[in-house]
């Protein structure tokens, strides 16, 4: 599988088998983290076999059902956390469905006293949400994509552009709520948030997507 075709097949998955992860599964993810850490500036960690996190009364409301993995997104405070860990959660996202994993980005039904316990996490680090993480009951859905002409500027784009859309509307966001408008400008290209919950996560998967769609040799970043 190669990592457009996780973006096509990957859909958020709430109920998990009891089935633990391999280690050499494991072992690849925690690589992947590394890797994300060391270039996000970030303190991301896997957690496996604990379902405290899981368990009480938010994860029932979430739907959450049988999670016992984990990755918890820590970073140190600032003004872009958030947005770095939605872009780098996503790369996790990414590979942990080309390993055979399935995922659901998590920011509120889950029991953070918990996940704190489990981390090691510094009195200058937050933690942003986690990605529940296992071998799911059902591959999950697709989610609703708004139209692309309601997610970007109106006009002629290069394919190029148009990739990075289509890509862009696959990403994950809270609730489905897609709060994000592109804007181009030549080979510049900018992307803001529209409001919504948890919208500078939703900031940096996206971005995350688009680079992946477009390629990043294709553009720069703007404003």
């Amino acid at each position: 599988m190669t990592i457009f075709d996780a973006m096509q097949c990957r859909h958020s998955v709430r109920a998990y088998l009891d089935k633990p992860i391999p280690p050499e599964v494991a072992a690849e993810l925690n690589r992947e983290i590394a890797a994300c850490n060391l270039s996000g500036n970030l303190h991301i960690q896997l957690v496996t076999n604990e379902s405290r996190a899981f368990s009480g009364l938010l994860p029932h409301y979430g739907s959450f059902r049988g999670v016992r993995n984990y990755i918890a997104l820590v970073g140190k405070s600032a003004d872009d956390l958030e947005e770095r860990t939605g872009y780098y959660g996503e790369r996790l996202v990414l590979k942990a469905q080309m390993l055979g994993l399935n995922t659901c980005w998590v920011a509120l039904t889950m029991r953070k006293s918990v996940v704190k316990t489990q981390c090691r996490i510094e009195p200058d680090e937050k933690l942003v949400c986690v990605l529940a993480l296992g071998y799911g009951e059902h591959p999950g859905v697709p989610h609703k994509s708004r139209p692309m002409d309601a997610l970007c500027q109106a006009g002629e784009h290069p394919d190029w552009f148009r990739r990075g859309m289509e890509a862009a509307m696959l990403a994950p966001t809270a609730v489905n709520q897609q709060k994000f408008y592109f804007t181009r400008n030549g080979s510049q290209v900018s992307v803001k948030a529209t409001g919504g919950f948890y919208a500078k996560v939703d900031l940096g998967i996206v971005k995350y997507h688009f680079e992946l769609g477009a390629g990043k040799d294709s553009f720069t970043w703007g404003p």
